[in-house]
């Protein structure tokens, strides 16, 4: 569903906005979630997340829902792991033209400009849609990339395809404004 409607066979990674079509640049792509896993699987306490998946129906479903999906390099996936979004000073790039960098001490990746909007809704949709925590240091920077970069044409064409998919939309999206509210 995800690369064949979703994506219906081409589009572009979040990080580095490589271009992909079915044929081409697919096999070095994977399917990033931008909440990650292992945060929701410490706050369910089901396990790891392979444990999760064999015991926790709500883990499967927050696993699958599409607001959180992104195509990604799969290097870039790996490289970012878990780690909180955040500035990397030095900004030294091991990705060539690719704008992404990691702190791993600091365990903070910095994506390209034109990417944080996305993530930051991501990021609130998750939170509020399955009340999953974003620690008051990330909401402040996310807030801050969400009022940047707000949504786009493609952006608001995938929230309407995910509704068509999965029955409901991210409202971040469709009113950015809302990222501004106190959190609960």
């Amino acid at each position: 569903m995800f690369w064949a409607q979703l994506y219906d066979g081409d589009g572009e990674t979040l990080y580095c906005a490589m271009p992909f079509t079915r044929g081409r640049g697919a096999r070095k792509l994977n399917i990033e979630h931008v909440f990650p896993m292992s945060w929701v699987a410490r706050t369910l306490r089901c396990g790891r997340r392979k444990e999760c998946r064999n015991s926790s129906t709500r883990f499967n479903r927050i696993e699958a829902d599409l607001h959180n999906l992104y195509p990604a390099r799969a290097d870039i996936n790996q490289e970012r792991s878990s780690m909180a979004f955040g500035i990397v000073r030095g900004e030294r790039r091991r990705f060539g033209q690719c704008d992404f960098e990691v702190n791993r001490r600091k365990r903070r990746a910095e994506p390209r400009p034109a990417a944080r909007g996305k993530i930051a809704r991501a990021m609130f949709y998750m939170a509020d849609r399955y009340d999953l925590n974003i620690f008051p240091r990330q909401r402040r920077l996310l807030r801050q990339w969400n009022r940047a970069h707000p949504p786009g044409a493609e952006e608001k064409h995938r929230n309407n395809v995910i509704q068509r998919l999965q029955g409901r939309r991210n409202p971040y999206i469709d009113n950015p404004s809302l990222a501004d509210a106190p959190a609960r």
